[in-house]
């Protein structure tokens, strides 16, 4: 393993996620805001605590109340007016619809003078949720889609239409209040009806789109779910606000400052990554190896690529990015790709990513471990983890899509 490149790759990643504190952004978005009547709170997401927690320091004594629905060990801390809650991603748990429920009481007798200050960020489609249909149903549609290798925008079409929250029924929930939304985007392009299914966004897709997103993925669906797809989504809604506080192209930016600090000359090569996470590790390795230039090199991409599950091993499309990566660097000294994801957390795992270099293959080899073999059983992680090649930030309390780095030296 090449240490200076290591030392160099997980710096940059871990300066660019910082750069993307959705606390600073919510305190940013609210200095000089002022509200008539009481203000509630509605924070859901994976850094919905932190934008919580941010936005409550900020009102103080202006909020009335507010409830955090978060992933499973992502509380910091309790917040004064605020109840929150913890439930399962990417899969809808009990919880999450407990929570969801509590919600839309706090929300439930509102008037025109009230504002709801919906905060929200990436993982809220999972975890803001009341269904149309059972909870079974939806985590067996949730599981298939997420393995399907459908894009987000793809999955949330679907997700939007089986639920009694998103496509922009929130705001419908709280008419006659002022709907403020403040949103962390996970989404290329940021779509704002897209990101966490859009709960207070009038919907652009429609029910063709979603029933040929059924259709081309195989989606199992009752004849109750079928039906639900063939219902649009609401087209007009309350007056609301809505302001995207933070995104990929921060994160991008701030890897760009990073690695110029560092010696490297720095280069964008995308903001919108998306495709199989295999192919763009392997495109990032070969702009590596083809470099001929004379100074320390940075090429960073950011977005969010998909993974169609076919084995049954463990990992992420990030881990998968690196292994990938690993096949293309093997024996060039001097280059190394990061893949991470912004919130720390890469598939079902606890990793936020991997790292590959020149040596990554030899040392897999090594120890028996064939990398073909393991990306197509879907099991990068523990190809990485054998290696120490893991990326393991714990929650970072953020949500900006991924990004992937390539340094070379």
């Amino acid at each position: 393993m090449n240490s200076l490149l290591r030392m160099h790759a997980e710096s940059i990643a871990c300066k660019a996620i910082a750069a993307c504190d959705p606390g600073k952004a919510v305190r940013d978005a609210l200095t000089g805001r002022m509200f008539p009547g009481r203000v509630y709170i509605v924070s859901a997401g994976k850094a919905a605590w932190s934008m919580a927690n941010a936005a409550a320091e900020k009102l103080g004594e202006r909020l009335t109340h507010g409830i955090v629905i978060t992933k499973y060990g992502h509380v910091k801390a309790p917040i004064a007016r605020i109840d929150c809650f913890e439930a399962c991603h990417p899969i809808p748990d009990e919880n999450g619809i407990n929570a969801t429920k509590e919600a839309l009481r706090l929300t439930e007798k509102l008037d025109s003078e009230d504002t709801v200050l919906f905060l929200l960020s990436g993982g809220a489609s999972a975890l803001f949720e009341v269904p149309e249909i059972s909870l079974d149903e939806l985590q067996t549609i949730n599981a298939h889609l997420l393995k399907s290798g459908c894009d987000i925008k793809q999955i949330n079409t679907i997700r939007k239409r089986l639920s009694r929250v998103k496509g922009g029924r929130f705001a419908e929930w709280c008419r006659p209040a002022h709907v403020e939304s403040l949103i962390l985007s996970d989404v290329v392009g940021d779509p704002t009806d897209m990101i966490a299914s859009g709960p207070t966004i009038a919907d652009s897709s429609t029910c063709a789109e979603a029933l040929a997103i059924a259709e081309g993925c195989r989606l199992p669906l009752s004849p109750e779910a079928r039906s639900l797809l063939n219902i649009e989504t609401p087209k007009a809604l309350p007056t609301a606000s809505v302001k995207v506080i933070g995104n990929v192209t921060l994160l991008c930016r701030a890897a760009e400052e990073a690695c110029r600090e560092l010696g490297y000359e720095a280069h964008i090569l995308t903001l919108s990554l998306d495709g199989e996470a295999c192919e763009a590790g392997r495109a990032l390795a070969q702009t590596l190896v083809s470099y001929r230039g004379h100074k320390p090199a940075a090429f960073i991409m950011g977005g969010e690529t998909v993974v169609k599950v076919t084995g049954k091993g463990l990992g992420g499309r990030n881990q998968e990015f690196a292994l990938s990566a690993a096949q293309c660097l093997s024996g060039h000294d001097g280059a190394a790709v990061i893949s991470v994801g912004s919130d720390g957390t890469d598939g079902p795992t606890d990793a936020a990513g991997g790292y590959a270099d020149g040596d990554t293959l030899k040392e897999l080899e090594e120890k028996g471990i064939s990398a073909r073999e393991y990306l197509q059983n879907n099991d990068s992680y523990h190809a990485l983890k054998a290696v120490g090649n893991l990326i393991i930030t714990g929650a970072t309390g953020t949500n900006v899509n991924d990004v992937a780095i390539g340094l070379i030296r």
